[in-house]
């Protein structure tokens, strides 16, 4: 997945600013106690970042 294509369904599901927060500031045992930016930079597929956010916030089937 692109990093393009990944923040658009961020936004898509949170809004432009929430997403941003999200990303900063949510610290998910799903991304190993990182937060999105951190796993990002940690070297984490973006397609596995977004499987984390799915399943720490419940996004529905069809929009994964």
């Amino acid at each position: 997945m692109r990093l393009t294509i990944f923040w658009e369904r961020m936004a898509d599901h949170f809004g432009v600013a929430y997403a941003e927060s999200f990303a900063r500031d949510h610290v998910m045992a799903e991304l190993g106690g990182r937060t999105v930016y951190g796993a990002l930079e940690a070297g984490w597929e973006t397609k596995d970042v977004w499987r984390a956010v799915c399943a720490a916030t419940d996004i529905p089937a069809e929009r994964r």
